[in-house]
Protein backbone atom coordinates (compact mmCIF):
# COMPACT_ATOMS: atom_id res chain seq x y z
CA UNK A 1 0.00 0.00 0.00
CA UNK A 2 1.22 3.58 -1.04
CA UNK A 3 1.27 5.95 1.72
CA UNK A 4 -0.89 8.18 -0.45
CA UNK A 5 -3.71 5.47 -0.30
CA UNK A 6 -6.22 4.79 2.34
CA UNK A 7 -8.19 6.96 4.61
CA UNK A 8 -7.02 10.62 5.46
CA UNK A 9 -8.55 13.29 7.54
CA UNK A 10 -8.60 17.28 6.99
CA UNK A 11 -8.13 18.14 11.07
CA UNK A 12 -10.44 20.78 11.96
CA UNK A 13 -9.02 23.27 14.06
CA UNK A 14 -10.74 23.23 17.51
CA UNK A 15 -10.66 27.13 19.33
CA UNK A 16 -11.24 27.74 23.02
CA UNK A 17 -12.45 31.10 23.59
CA UNK A 18 -11.35 32.30 20.06
CA UNK A 19 -7.96 31.22 20.23
CA UNK A 20 -7.00 27.37 18.62
CA UNK A 21 -6.92 24.86 20.96
CA UNK A 22 -3.32 23.28 19.96
CA UNK A 23 -4.05 21.06 22.95
CA UNK A 24 -7.06 19.37 21.85
CA UNK A 25 -5.88 19.37 18.17
CA UNK A 26 -3.24 16.68 19.20
CA UNK A 27 -5.37 14.76 21.22
CA UNK A 28 -7.87 14.55 18.22
CA UNK A 29 -4.96 13.66 15.87
CA UNK A 30 -4.17 10.57 18.62
CA UNK A 31 -7.66 9.18 18.76
CA UNK A 32 -7.87 9.23 14.98
CA UNK A 33 -4.46 7.05 14.57
CA UNK A 34 -5.40 4.67 17.08
CA UNK A 35 -8.33 4.25 15.22
CA UNK A 36 -6.47 3.48 12.16
CA UNK A 37 -6.67 6.55 9.66
CA UNK A 38 -4.39 6.73 7.10
CA UNK A 39 -3.01 10.50 7.43
CA UNK A 40 -3.61 13.54 8.49
CA UNK A 41 -3.84 17.20 6.71
CA UNK A 42 -3.57 20.51 9.06
CA UNK A 43 -4.71 23.61 7.92
CA UNK A 44 -7.09 22.44 4.73
CA UNK A 45 -10.37 23.69 4.36
CA UNK A 46 -12.41 22.09 7.11
CA UNK A 47 -9.34 23.28 9.50
CA UNK A 48 -10.56 26.47 8.48
CA UNK A 49 -6.97 28.17 7.60
CA UNK A 50 -8.71 30.33 5.71
CA UNK A 51 -9.09 32.12 9.29
CA UNK A 52 -5.89 31.61 10.82
CA UNK A 53 -2.96 33.52 11.00
CA UNK A 54 0.10 32.24 9.44
CA UNK A 55 1.42 31.77 13.20
CA UNK A 56 -1.48 29.99 14.65
CA UNK A 57 -1.08 27.86 11.07
CA UNK A 58 2.96 26.54 11.63
CA UNK A 59 1.86 26.27 15.40
CA UNK A 60 -1.35 23.84 14.42
CA UNK A 61 1.34 22.23 12.40
CA UNK A 62 4.38 21.70 14.67
CA UNK A 63 1.42 20.46 17.49
CA UNK A 64 -0.05 17.93 15.37
CA UNK A 65 3.82 16.68 14.18
CA UNK A 66 5.01 16.32 18.11
CA UNK A 67 2.34 13.50 18.27
CA UNK A 68 2.52 11.88 15.50
CA UNK A 69 5.92 10.85 15.56
CA UNK A 70 6.37 9.68 11.95
CA UNK A 71 3.63 7.06 12.76
CA UNK A 72 1.28 8.82 10.54
CA UNK A 73 1.88 10.64 7.51
CA UNK A 74 0.76 14.45 7.79
CA UNK A 75 0.51 16.93 4.80
CA UNK A 76 0.34 20.62 4.95
CA UNK A 77 -2.72 22.39 3.61
CA UNK A 78 -2.12 25.48 1.22
CA UNK A 79 -4.45 27.68 -0.23
CA UNK A 80 -4.20 31.42 -2.07
CA UNK A 81 -3.80 33.04 -5.19
CA UNK A 82 -0.55 34.13 -5.82
CA UNK A 83 1.91 31.93 -6.68
CA UNK A 84 5.36 33.62 -5.45
CA UNK A 85 3.74 33.96 -1.86
CA UNK A 86 3.05 30.26 -1.66
CA UNK A 87 6.13 29.18 -3.04
CA UNK A 88 7.81 31.05 -0.39
CA UNK A 89 5.47 29.66 2.40
CA UNK A 90 6.51 26.32 1.18
CA UNK A 91 9.86 26.88 1.33
CA UNK A 92 9.52 27.56 4.96
CA UNK A 93 7.87 24.32 6.23
CA UNK A 94 10.87 22.35 6.09
CA UNK A 95 10.33 20.08 9.06
CA UNK A 96 11.81 16.60 7.74
CA UNK A 97 8.23 14.89 9.74
CA UNK A 98 6.05 16.67 7.55
CA UNK A 99 4.93 14.60 4.20
CA UNK A 100 4.12 17.23 1.74
CA UNK A 101 1.44 19.45 0.86
CA UNK A 102 -2.38 19.71 -0.14
CA UNK A 103 -2.23 22.45 -2.48
CA UNK A 104 -5.72 24.23 -3.90
CA UNK A 105 -5.76 25.66 -7.40
CA UNK A 106 -5.65 29.46 -7.14
CA UNK A 107 -9.44 30.81 -5.96
CA UNK A 108 -11.04 33.67 -7.19
CA UNK A 109 -8.82 34.58 -9.71
CA UNK A 110 -9.77 31.44 -12.42
CA UNK A 111 -6.49 31.50 -14.34
CA UNK A 112 -6.51 29.38 -17.29
CA UNK A 113 -5.03 25.90 -17.14
CA UNK A 114 -1.24 27.23 -18.44
CA UNK A 115 -1.83 29.38 -15.55
CA UNK A 116 -2.80 26.68 -13.33
CA UNK A 117 -0.29 23.90 -14.54
CA UNK A 118 2.57 26.51 -14.30
CA UNK A 119 1.46 27.45 -10.67
CA UNK A 120 1.87 23.89 -9.23
CA UNK A 121 4.92 23.17 -10.43
CA UNK A 122 6.73 26.17 -9.28
CA UNK A 123 4.97 24.79 -5.28
CA UNK A 124 6.46 21.38 -6.44
CA UNK A 125 9.66 22.52 -7.21
CA UNK A 126 9.79 24.92 -4.61
CA UNK A 127 9.99 22.01 -2.10
CA UNK A 128 11.38 18.25 -2.41
CA UNK A 129 8.80 17.18 -0.09
CA UNK A 130 5.85 15.25 -1.90
CA UNK A 131 2.64 17.59 -3.08
CA UNK A 132 -1.05 16.78 -3.58
CA UNK A 133 -3.17 18.80 -5.88
CA UNK A 134 -6.57 19.38 -4.58
CA UNK A 135 -9.34 20.07 -6.83
CA UNK A 136 -12.54 21.53 -5.56
CA UNK A 137 -13.99 24.09 -7.98
CA UNK A 138 -17.05 24.87 -6.28
CA UNK A 139 -14.62 26.77 -3.56
CA UNK A 140 -11.95 28.20 -6.59
CA UNK A 141 -13.92 28.93 -9.30
CA UNK A 142 -11.46 26.76 -11.50
CA UNK A 143 -11.54 23.01 -12.41
CA UNK A 144 -7.92 21.49 -12.61
CA UNK A 145 -8.61 19.65 -16.34
CA UNK A 146 -7.77 16.55 -16.74
CA UNK A 147 -5.33 17.17 -19.46
CA UNK A 148 -3.27 19.27 -17.12
CA UNK A 149 -3.29 16.61 -14.24
CA UNK A 150 -1.85 14.21 -17.55
CA UNK A 151 1.07 17.29 -17.96
CA UNK A 152 1.60 17.57 -13.98
CA UNK A 153 2.18 13.82 -13.21
CA UNK A 154 5.24 14.35 -14.87
CA UNK A 155 6.73 16.08 -12.17
CA UNK A 156 8.36 13.44 -9.63
CA UNK A 157 6.95 15.64 -6.60
CA UNK A 158 3.46 15.72 -7.87
CA UNK A 159 2.06 12.62 -6.43
CA UNK A 160 -1.97 12.70 -5.80
CA UNK A 161 -4.91 14.71 -6.40
CA UNK A 162 -7.90 14.99 -4.10
CA UNK A 163 -10.80 15.24 -6.17
CA UNK A 164 -13.87 17.10 -5.55
CA UNK A 165 -15.38 18.46 -8.81
CA UNK A 166 -18.00 15.65 -8.05
CA UNK A 167 -17.87 13.96 -11.67
CA UNK A 168 -17.77 10.64 -11.89
CA UNK A 169 -16.23 10.87 -15.56
CA UNK A 170 -13.24 13.00 -14.30
CA UNK A 171 -12.87 10.78 -11.52
CA UNK A 172 -12.87 7.70 -13.41
CA UNK A 173 -10.67 9.54 -15.97
CA UNK A 174 -7.47 10.43 -13.43
CA UNK A 175 -8.06 6.89 -12.09
CA UNK A 176 -7.29 5.46 -15.61
CA UNK A 177 -5.26 7.86 -17.20
CA UNK A 178 -2.51 9.28 -14.99
CA UNK A 179 -0.61 7.87 -12.62
CA UNK A 180 -1.75 10.08 -10.33
CA UNK A 181 -3.02 8.79 -6.57
CA UNK A 182 -6.44 9.33 -6.59
CA UNK A 183 -7.80 10.84 -3.26
CA UNK A 184 -12.24 11.15 -3.45
CA UNK A 185 -12.82 14.38 -1.76
CA UNK A 186 -16.62 13.82 -1.63
CA UNK A 187 -17.48 12.05 1.33
CA UNK A 188 -20.75 10.87 -0.46
CA UNK A 189 -19.42 9.50 -3.96
CA UNK A 190 -16.76 7.37 -1.78
CA UNK A 191 -18.01 3.84 -1.99
CA UNK A 192 -18.52 5.01 -6.06
CA UNK A 193 -14.87 6.31 -5.81
CA UNK A 194 -13.28 3.03 -4.35
CA UNK A 195 -15.36 1.10 -6.67
CA UNK A 196 -14.20 2.59 -9.76
CA UNK A 197 -10.16 1.77 -8.30
CA UNK A 198 -9.92 5.40 -6.81
CA UNK A 199 -7.09 4.90 -3.62
CA UNK A 200 -8.64 6.68 -1.15
CA UNK A 201 -10.15 9.38 0.71
CA UNK A 202 -9.47 12.95 2.01
CA UNK A 203 -12.58 12.61 3.94
CA UNK A 204 -13.96 15.35 6.48
CA UNK A 205 -16.85 13.19 7.75
CA UNK A 206 -14.20 10.20 8.69
CA UNK A 207 -13.30 12.74 12.27
CA UNK A 208 -16.67 10.86 13.55
CA UNK A 209 -16.62 6.96 13.65
CA UNK A 210 -13.32 6.84 11.38
CA UNK A 211 -13.42 3.17 12.18
CA UNK A 212 -16.59 2.86 10.22
CA UNK A 213 -14.75 4.56 7.56
CA UNK A 214 -11.24 2.72 7.53
CA UNK A 215 -13.75 -0.25 8.07
CA UNK A 216 -14.82 0.42 4.28
CA UNK A 217 -11.60 0.97 2.76
CA UNK A 218 -10.79 -2.24 3.80
CA UNK A 219 -13.56 -4.03 2.83
CA UNK A 220 -13.07 -2.63 -0.88
CA UNK A 221 -9.71 -3.47 -1.02
CA UNK A 222 -10.64 -7.46 0.27
CA UNK A 223 -13.36 -6.96 -2.68
CA UNK A 224 -16.35 -7.81 -0.04
CA UNK A 225 -18.38 -5.49 -2.12
CA UNK A 226 -21.97 -6.32 -0.30
CA UNK A 227 -20.46 -5.81 2.88
CA UNK A 228 -19.19 -2.63 2.15
CA UNK A 229 -22.16 -1.20 0.26
CA UNK A 230 -23.97 -2.42 3.54
CA UNK A 231 -21.99 -0.06 5.75
CA UNK A 232 -21.92 2.75 3.18
CA UNK A 233 -25.29 2.48 3.12
CA UNK A 234 -25.19 3.19 7.07
CA UNK A 235 -23.10 5.99 7.05
CA UNK A 236 -24.35 7.59 4.51
CA UNK A 237 -27.58 9.54 6.35
CA UNK A 238 -24.27 11.08 8.72
CA UNK A 239 -22.51 12.03 5.98
CA UNK A 240 -25.27 13.95 4.47
CA UNK A 241 -26.12 15.65 7.27
CA UNK A 242 -22.33 16.50 7.97
CA UNK A 243 -22.82 18.47 4.24
CA UNK A 244 -26.31 19.64 4.92
CA UNK A 245 -24.64 22.89 6.18
CA UNK A 246 -21.17 24.64 5.50
CA UNK A 247 -18.23 22.73 6.46
CA UNK A 248 -16.47 21.83 8.89
CA UNK A 249 -19.83 23.10 11.33
CA UNK A 250 -21.79 20.05 11.31
CA UNK A 251 -17.98 18.18 11.87
CA UNK A 252 -17.41 20.06 14.90
CA UNK A 253 -20.89 19.86 16.12
CA UNK A 254 -20.19 15.84 15.92
CA UNK A 255 -17.20 16.16 17.13
CA UNK A 256 -18.43 18.38 20.60
CA UNK A 257 -21.83 16.13 20.77
CA UNK A 258 -19.27 13.14 21.44
CA UNK A 259 -16.96 15.44 23.93
CA UNK A 260 -13.59 15.79 22.02
CA UNK A 261 -13.98 19.54 21.34
CA UNK A 262 -15.84 22.44 21.77
CA UNK A 263 -18.55 23.77 19.10
CA UNK A 264 -16.49 27.20 18.28
CA UNK A 265 -15.53 28.22 14.96
CA UNK A 266 -14.51 31.51 13.60
CA UNK A 267 -16.28 33.93 11.96
CA UNK A 268 -17.62 33.78 9.32
CA UNK A 269 -18.21 30.65 9.80
CA UNK A 270 -21.22 29.76 12.73
CA UNK A 271 -22.09 26.77 14.27
CA UNK A 272 -24.64 24.40 13.19
CA UNK A 273 -28.43 25.15 13.99
CA UNK A 274 -30.19 23.48 16.65
CA UNK A 275 -32.44 21.58 14.18
CA UNK A 276 -29.78 20.27 12.56
CA UNK A 277 -27.88 19.54 16.01
CA UNK A 278 -30.58 17.23 16.79
CA UNK A 279 -30.74 15.36 14.00
CA UNK A 280 -27.39 14.44 14.22
CA UNK A 281 -27.50 13.14 17.92
CA UNK A 282 -29.93 10.86 16.18
CA UNK A 283 -27.92 9.27 13.95
CA UNK A 284 -25.06 9.10 15.91
CA UNK A 285 -26.96 7.12 18.29
CA UNK A 286 -27.73 5.19 15.22
CA UNK A 287 -24.38 4.29 14.37
CA UNK A 288 -23.31 3.13 17.99
CA UNK A 289 -24.84 -0.24 16.99
CA UNK A 290 -22.75 -0.19 14.08
CA UNK A 291 -19.16 -2.26 14.38
CA UNK A 292 -16.69 -1.63 12.40
CA UNK A 293 -15.60 -5.35 12.35
CA UNK A 294 -11.75 -4.36 12.47
CA UNK A 295 -9.03 -4.11 15.33
CA UNK A 296 -9.01 -0.87 15.27
CA UNK A 297 -10.23 1.31 18.53
CA UNK A 298 -13.09 3.00 18.32
CA UNK A 299 -13.82 6.85 18.84
CA UNK A 300 -17.51 6.86 18.24
CA UNK A 301 -19.80 5.24 21.71
CA UNK A 302 -18.89 7.06 24.72
CA UNK A 303 -21.17 10.40 24.32
CA UNK A 304 -24.11 9.53 22.43
CA UNK A 305 -27.77 9.07 23.22
CA UNK A 306 -29.14 10.91 26.18
CA UNK A 307 -25.80 12.46 26.49
CA UNK A 308 -25.96 14.01 23.17
CA UNK A 309 -29.06 15.23 23.39
CA UNK A 310 -28.03 16.77 26.90
CA UNK A 311 -25.26 18.76 25.16
CA UNK A 312 -27.80 20.50 23.19
CA UNK A 313 -29.29 21.96 25.97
Amino acid sequence: MSQFEGIWVPLVTPFRQGEPDYEQAQLLAQQLILAGVHGLVVCGTTGEAACLSEYEQAHMLAAILEVTKNTCPVLMGMGGSDTRVLTEKIRRYDDPRLTGFLASAPAYVRPAQEGIRRHFEALATATDKALVLYNIPARTGVNIDLGTCIALQRHSNIVAIKESAGLATQLSGLINCTGLKVLCGDDALLFDALGLGGHGAISAAAHVRPDLFVALYELMRATRYAEAKLLFEQLLPLIRLLFSEPNPAPVKAALALQGYIHDELRLPMTPMSLAGKTKLADVLDSLTQVSGQGPHHSMATDHTGHALLKLLS
